[in-house]
């Protein structure tokens, strides 16, 4: 059992928290603000007890100088002194003078924002490859370090990993949350059911290995259907196809074709404009020129009575090109039949994610993660690092 805030005593002290503001953002503005949002209980935590809050996150990849204006936390430290209802100290650089004598002078319950952790990256990759050197000048500026950036918490970084080996540690409300959801899996009730949607099997090989063993049924959505159809011997027309995975796809089917449950039906078409018209085809008559886009009525009644009985759901990727309504529909029955029977799901980050907050059904399930990679990376059964840096209870 991993140590949490709550374990520590906050005050007086400069209390380092390692959030995840990587919001999206266009034209410079907040398109969503739920990561910010879902770091407050931990902020607050902190300030009620009277810490000095210095926060970090990073914000999109710094690859190139031009990207140092377009990922700045400006935009961040705006809505969350908004949320907060106080104001903030934003230092626009992750190192300099200023940086030092703005936390120096600190009271208690103040609270800064450092630049986005990332700018580190431009010069040698330093955050990213969790250069001793920053983790070591970063954790002379705290006292205590909280890492409540779960999104993050599969990488070994410098604001995380580093922070943690050098200073008394513990993970925040987030993280606590996130993990509290996903151990559920561990022993989970049965019967215990997995969707995985998404494009590519190459991204998701380690999660279905690790999960199709566990689960009791395995239902496969999204792009990656096609491989696994190709591997029984099926026409998929121009749908996706991942051609270096079919025999990965003919070895799970060999040793778990009963568990796996794959749509037996199409919404198919020429390409992918949403204007151009669409027909429900059955498995294996995808025309040669046209392409899978969603599953149809037949599949989504099969994934229905197959989950009739289920427990707990935990579902990765949708099952069809959500962006794109007419191709969303799929996705947004399962969801409603999950939510409408109760039954306890666990989205697993990523896509899933934005499909359920753009149908309207993020917070009817039990859990949505804040976590794409993590949540992949916990589901396939590897070590998280950032988790791994935190002292046990």
């Amino acid at each position: 059992m991993k140590k949490t805030i709550m374990d520590l005593d906050l005050e007086g002290k400069k209390v380092i928290i390692r959030c995840d503001f990587n919001v999206p953002l266009k034209d410079g503005r907040i398109v969503d603000d739920t990561r910010i949002v879902e770091s407050l209980d931990t902020i607050r935590y902190a300030l009620d007890r009277q810490a000095k809050v210095i926060l970090m996150s990073h914000l999109g990849r710094v690859k190139e100088a031009a990207d140092l204006q377009k990922n700045s936390l400006t935009p961040v430290a705006i809505r969350l002194s908004e949320l907060l209802r106080r104001p903030i100290a934003f230092i626009n650089r992750t190192r300099s003078e200023k940086l030092k004598e703005t936390i120096q002078n600190m009271k208690n319950g103040d609270i800064i924002l450092i630049e986005n952790t990332r700018f580190e990256d431009l010069d040698g990759k330093k955050e990213s490859s969790n250069d001793e050197e920053l983790a070591t000048y970063w954790a002379s500026l705290g006292d205590v370090f909280i890492n409540d950036a779960f999104g993050t918490i599969h990488r070994a970084h410098a604001s995380n990993v580093g922070i943690a080996s050098k200073l008394p540690n513990a993970i925040g409300f987030l993280v606590e949350k996130e993990l509290s959801a996903l151990q559920k899996l561990e022993n989970p009730e049965r019967p215990y059911m997995v969707i995985l949607g998404g494009s590519k099997v190459s991204d998701k090989i380690g999660v279905i290995k690790n999960l199709v063993e566990k689960a009791d049924k395995l239902l496969i959505g999204g792009g990656m259907t096609f491989t696994f159809l190709k591997a029984k011997g099926f026409d998929i027309g121009k749908s996706i196809l991942d051609s270096e995975n079919i025999d990965f796809c003919k070895e799970m089917l060999e040793k778990y074709g009963e568990k796996i449950v794959l749509p037996i039906d199409f919404q198919a078409a020429v390409d992918t404009n949403e204007s151009t018209p669409s027909h429900v085809v059955k498995v294996g008559e995808i025309p040669a020129e046209e392409l899978g886009l969603d599953i149809g009525p037949e599949s989504i009644q099969l994934f229905e009575s197959t989950l009739e009985n289920a427990k707990i759901v935990v579902w990765n990727g949708p099952l069809g090109m959500y962006e794109i309504d007419k191709y969303s529909v799929g996705t947004e029955q399962i969801l409603k039949y999950v939510t409408d029977h109760n039954i306890e799901t666990i989205l697993g980050g990523g896509d899933i994610v934005a499909a359920a907050s753009k149908l309207g059904y993020k917070d009817k399930v039990t859990h949505a993660s804040t976590g794409g990679g993590a949540t992949l990376e916990y589901l396939e059964g590897k070590e998280l690092p950032g988790l791994a840096a935190i002292e046990e209870k």
